[in-house]
């Protein structure tokens, strides 16, 4: 029997948060942050799980990065930080029957920060991909982690993530998986 806690892909969602240009080349290893998010969205479209996207005033911030564009069409902008306020990014989690959901993206003390809070008010379990959200200032990103943990969200990493949709290699898509995963090795290792 699982932990209450225990991901699986089909009751987990994932939401990518406002990786927009023109505040990516102010974000430390911002390559590595968008890789991670790819690597993400790749395997969670895979395990045709619910994925979603915001853009945070994208008239100000640009779009979203073209590397991450491509694989998701739909991305509603806001003005909150919280991609909570737009009402459809609940409801297509609540629909879809996703009572956890993995964030990612940027930037960690703000949008992904108040996203955060504002699932955990509504009762979802909340859980983020360390290594696939950040923040211009490391001090930002961190004390955001150490709260947002403090507060009972689960902080993981993408491949922590990935692996635990799966559940173990005998998940029928576990070759497709290994492959995103050895992927991913390649672009990372210098």
């Amino acid at each position: 029997m699982a932990h209450v806690n225990q991901m699986s892909a089909l009751d987990t969602g994932l939401l990518v948060i406002d990786v927009q240009e023109k505040l990516l080349p102010f974000i430390p290893d911002a390559k590595a942050l968008v890789g991670n998010v790819a690597f993400l969205v790749e395997a969670a479209r895979l395990l045709d799980m619910t994925v979603q996207a915001t853009e945070q005033y994208p008239r100000g911030l640009g779009p979203t990065v073209p590397e991450l564009a491509a694989k998701l069409p739909t991305r509603p902008d806001k003005t909150s930080f919280s991609s909570c306020g737009i009402p459809s990014v609940v409801e297509t989690f609540h629909r879809e029957a996703r009572p956890k959901v993995v964030l990612c993206g940027m930037e960690t003390h703000v949008c992904v920060l108040n996203t955060a809070l504002d699932l955990l008010a509504l009762d979802f379990r909340v859980y983020i991909a360390v290594d696939a959200v950040s923040a211009r200032y490391r001090v930002d990103h961190d004390v955001a982690l150490r709260r947002l943990e403090r507060l009972g969200v689960t902080l993981t990493t993408a491949e922590g993530c990935v692996f635990e949709w799966i559940g173990g290699a005998s998940h029928p898509r576990f070759k497709e998986i290994s492959r995103l995963v050895q992927d991913r090795m390649k672009r990372l290792t210098p």
